[in-house]
Formats: structure tokens, C-alpha cells, sequence
């Protein structure tokens, strides 16, 4: 099984030149850069051509600036490149504030997707839950679920306060890396 990058790890493999974290990072991120960019501008090629061009203007300057969130980072980065080429074709001003009052429209396309989406991912938390040992389903459904605190659940379960948090760290932990090794739809 391949291992899983997160975001900043291949943040920085890209900034170092390799040319498969890039592809890698745009491949994770366009849906979402489409979908968020989608709520600002309705004309889907401006849209495409500002996620086309953000990913080029990356790629050519391959910037040192630090990223703590690199999906904050894209996502700040297409509402600037929405804005401009939204004000742009207005008026010809390149060098305008960002707005915080730019559109940001709800479409019922836009609840279903994201309706599937939380299905999907729904689906997929159930699988991993289910893959867990009974100890560590009981603590997430008490802890998680039905809101115990942890000396509640410990006395529930018949072990110490440490050893109900060292038993939930390790259920979420394991259902972490159960939900990042299914494969996504």
C-alpha cells in the first residue's frame, strides 16, 4: 500500500523540484479550487483559466514563502485570482483591495454535490468504525456519541481515567489511518 503525503509534505517535495508532488498537488486540490472558486464566479471558464493559471504561476516561481495550511493557501490564493479577473473585466484595475463583500453564491447544484460528498465520506467513517476493535468503538461511541466525560466512560468500562484517554487517542488514531487508506470515489 502507498503511503499517503499530507498537504506539506508535498508542499515542500514541490518547492524542492519534484515534479510528481506538484502533479500530485493539483491533482488534490483542483476539485476543491473548482468548487470554491464556483461560488464566486459563474462563468466556468474564467474559473478554469484562474485555477490553470494559479497552478502555472506556482509552478514558475516555486515560492519559498512558508505555507502552514496548504489548503488555505490555494483556497486564499483562487478567490485573489477570481477577484482580479472578475475586476479585471470590469474595469481594467488590477491593483484593487479584495473585496469582503465578493459573492459567494449557494447553489442547490452546490447542496447536492456537497450532500453526496458528506454521504460518501459518511460511508466511509462507518467502514473504518467497523474496522475497529470493540474497546475501541465502545469509547468512541461513549466519548464521541454520547458526550461522557472521561471519568464517566472510565467507570462505564472499568478502567482508570489515563487508561480511557490512552484508549481513545488510540481508537481515533486508528480510525485515521483506516479512513486514509480507503480509496476515494
Amino acid at each position: 500500500m502507498e503511503r499517503r503525503h499530507t498537504d506539506i509534505e508535498l508542499w515542500n517535495a514541490f518547492k524542492a523540484g519534484d515534479d510528481a508532488a506538484f502533479e500530485n498537488l493539483f491533482n488534490k486540490f483542483y476539485r476543491l479550487l473548482y468548487q470554491y472558486g464556483s461560488k464566486f464566479c459563474s462563468d466556468k471558464e474564467v474559473l478554469e483559466d484562474c485555477i490553470q493559471n494559479l497552478f502555472l504561476e506556482l509552478w514558475q516561481s516555486k515560492s519559498q514563502a512558508p505555507v502552514v495550511s496548504v489548503k488555505v493557501y490555494f483556497l486564499k490564493a483562487i478567490k485573489y485570482k477570481i477577484y482580479r479577473a472578475i475586476s479585471n473585466n470590469k474595469n481594467g484595475n488590477k491593483d484593487l483591495p479584495l473585496p469582503d463583500d465578493l459573492a459567494f453564491e449557494f447553489s442547490h447544484e452546490s447542496f447536492i454535490v456537497a450532500r453526496e460528498e458528506n454521504k460518501e465520506h459518511l460511508d466511509r467513517l462507518v467502514t473504518c468504525l467497523q474496522q475497529l476493535p470493540n474497546r475501541q468503538r465502545e469509547i468512541i461511541y461513549l466519548k464521541i456519541y454520547k458526550d461522557l466525560g472521561y471519568e464517566e466512560v472510565a467507570e462505564l468500562m472499568q478502567i482508570n481515567y489515563q487508561a480511557a484517554r490512552n484508549l481513545l487517542y488510540q481508537a481515533i488514531k486508528n480510525l485515521k489511518e483506516h479512513f486514509n487508506s480507503l480509496p476515494v470515489h
